[in-house]
């Protein structure tokens, strides 16, 4: 047995590789945000933004890379859309993920996509067509037990996959600007709080701030991304920008990526342009 199929959830010798948890959470979250709340538009919309996502990563990957590619990416921005969107037709679902896939092909920095997936698509659209689409707003209501099922799950998935620390980070970054924006607006601390409690909030602490695709590359690099991310989320939110956490994500995200691979590009440019050329031995040093 391998290493990554050790790590993997299972009992005995029936046990699911690690890369099939962040699909099989983020699917528990549909369904627990569904029976729970009515979150979702409808299941065609959910069967639209999958089927969008998937067909449009095998058509572009092969396209543009002539390899086939993994589909757990591909199924978990469909399915981010189809909850995280809310429109009263359904191109939004089919659009939103295919402008999802293609940002992963098209904007690119060295080779590597800079841009959240889902919150690309998202945010494009809720810039774009803001009479179109809306994003979820739905809270869990009191029902505390959904909510703290899908948090021990998510959070125990993404510990597996070692960004466990980005999003506890990004929770308590959250928290404190909560308190700070309550005694800034008058609001109560719980108030500010509440949107922790919904299935939006989910899905963004615990799938988005995390993708290990585009995240920085070092421990310590992402817990100071997060913070940002969460300290622009909060001036937004004073700002009274309603779509606060994707447009926060947006723009602190890639900037990060690109800082990093700059930085990584510079440092490679000294190193080589360091190295000195070995000076010939003079007559009286020693052979």
């Amino acid at each position: 047995m391998s290493a990554s199929e050790r790590k993997g959830l299972g009992i005995g010798r029936f046990r699911l590789h690690p890369k099939f948890l962040p699909p099989l959470v983020i699917t528990l979250i549909l369904i627990g945000a569904h029976w729970t709340a009515g979150v979702l538009r409808g299941y065609e919309a959910v069967a639209i933004a999958i089927v969008a996502a998937l067909v449009t990563d095998l058509v572009v990957g092969r396209a543009l890379l002539g390899e086939r590619r993994g589909l757990n990416s591909a199924y978990i921005s469909g399915i981010s859309v189809s909850i995280l969107l809310r429109s009263p037709v359904l191109w939004p679902f089919a659009v939103g993920s295919i402008l999802s896939i293609l940002s992963k092909y098209v904007l690119r920095v060295r080779g590597r996509h800079i841009w959240n997936p889902s919150n690309f698509g998202i945010c494009v659209l809720l810039f774009f067509v803001p009479w179109a689409v809306a994003p979820l707003s739905v809270q869990w209501g009191n029902d505390l037990i959904p909510m703290a099922v899908i948090w021990t799950v998510g959070i125990f998935t993404i510990w597996k996959a070692g960004r466990a620390h980005v999003t506890l980070t990004y929770l308590a970054a959250f928290i404190v600007f909560a308190f700070v924006r309550s005694l800034i607006t008058g609001h109560t601390f719980q108030a500010e709080l509440a949107p922790l409690t919904g299935p939006m909030y989910q899905l963004f602490a615990l799938f988005m701030v995390t993708d290990p695709k585009t995240t920085v590359s070092t421990r310590s690099g992402r817990i100071v991304v997060v913070i940002l991310v969460a300290a622009v989320e909060m001036v937004l939110r004073l700002m009274e920008v309603v779509y606060a956490p994707f447009y926060a994500l947006f723009l602190v995200g890639p900037a990060a990526m690109i800082w990093e691979e700059w930085r990584s590009g510079r440092r490679a440019a000294v190193s080589e342009g360091a190295a000195p050329e070995r000076a010939p031995l003079s007559r009286t040093s020693p052979a």
